[in-house]
């Protein structure tokens, strides 16, 4: 009887291949043969899977966001039982984050993927459509810390939430520069969440004797 073969599980081991070459060498110059020799598989094989290096960045990409949203649900989980919007906005934001190999692995994948996406209306689509979702639950966090007392209510807007994205985006893209550290990227994080999340208390308490 022939072998069952688990077609998604093979998409994800080749799309690991990738990760592993986008950490040694980066995305750009890797060819699918390249990626055939990592994953220790034919070229042939590779294209049974992606036809293209486009659809392999693009199932990389989605396999990079699962992980991502994997890691990220886990770090909540590990918590309080009931975690502040603050604390689920921090966790979100050093989730994006390369702060790891495998995180720094799929944010490289995905900055190439993003270079090609500019050119390319098909593969932009995916990375604009996951913008808005991303962009409305951390307004629907802000919202909430502003309903409890813990924001002021001006700042629980869709602007601020992009801020924090785009902020987050471009820390990340500093920790693979080498700009900055992952913990200085970690400390500039949390000093923007302080002054986001800043409550001022009546004038009238800050009275001199």
């Amino acid at each position: 009887m022939p072998k069952k073969v688990d077609h998604e599980a093979r998409r994800q081991e080749i799309s690991e291949a990738l990760f592993r070459l986008a950490n040694t060498r980066g995305v750009d110059g890797v060819s699918l043969r390249d990626v055939a020799t990592e994953a220790g598989i034919s070229l042939g094989r590779i294209q049974h899977y992606f036809r293209t290096k486009d659809e392999l960045l693009l199932f990389a990409l989605r396999h990079i966001n699962h992980m991502a949203t994997e890691r990220i649900r886990q770090c909540i989980e590990a918590l309080a039982e009931d975690p502040t919007p603050r604390t689920v906005l921090r966790a979100c934001c050093a989730g994006m984050l390369p702060l790891d190999p495998e995180s720094r692995a799929g944010l490289l994948v995905a900055a190439a993927y993003y270079s090609r996406a500019v050119h390319d209306p098909a593969l932009g689509a995916e990375a604009r459509d996951g913008i808005p979702k991303l962009r409305d639950f951390f307004t629907d966090q802000l919202r909430l810390a502003a309903a409890r007392g813990e924001l002021p209510p001006e700042r629980a807007t869709e602007d601020e939430a992009m801020l924090l994205i785009s902020l987050t985006d471009g820390l990340g893209s500093y920790v693979l520069l080498g700009v900055h550290e992952p913990e200085k990227a970690l400390d500039l994080l949390d000093r923007h969440l302080e002054r986001l999340f800043e409550v001022r208390g009546d004038a009238g308490s800050e009275a001199g004797p």
